[in-house]
């Protein structure tokens, strides 16, 4: 399936939070909405692995023509390096998770202000505020990093 068409579908299954007026930060019910987009990528990224190994097994053909195995290897290849990207994602992800549970999950790291909610929408598995993570960058940038 496309990129295009996955964030197409991905788009279609996710309800932003609605927040209500004086509720607090990191609630059980906010909790709960960014466990459950957590699981939801989760199962996604690994619905990719099987498609991944399904389509290795299925399509690994021997070429006689080095151009055409040449091809074919560097496809898998891609498709390998895309997969330890998502395994390092999926790490982030249930190290994430775990935040959520110890009650941990929200607060920057560097400075222990709630990061907000859209943010951690966009991004769930973000650990700094939009501040502290402006100027990592820029440190690292400034570093040649």
């Amino acid at each position: 399936m496309p990129v295009a068409e996955k964030k197409a579908e991905a788009s279609k299954s996710f309800t932003p939070y609605e927040s209500q007026a004086g509720e607090e930060y990191m609630n059980d019910q906010q909790l709960e909405h960014f466990r459950q987009l957590l699981l939801d990528w989760k199962q996604d990224l690994m619905e990719e692995v099987d498609r991944t190994v399904r389509h290795l097994q299925e399509d690994a053909n021997n070429y006689a023509d080095p151009a055409d195995r040449a091809t074919q290897e560097e496809g898998f290849s891609l498709e390998l390096r895309t997969r330890d990207r998502e395994r390092k994602l999926l790490k982030k992800i249930n190290e994430t998770l775990e935040k959520i549970d110890e009650d941990d999950y929200g607060f920057c790291e560097a400075c222990g202000v709630e990061i907000g909610i859209r943010r951690l929408e966009a991004r769930p598995t973000a650990t700094l505020c939009v501040d502290c993570k402006t100027l990592a960058e820029l440190k690292e940038k400034q570093l040649g990093g």
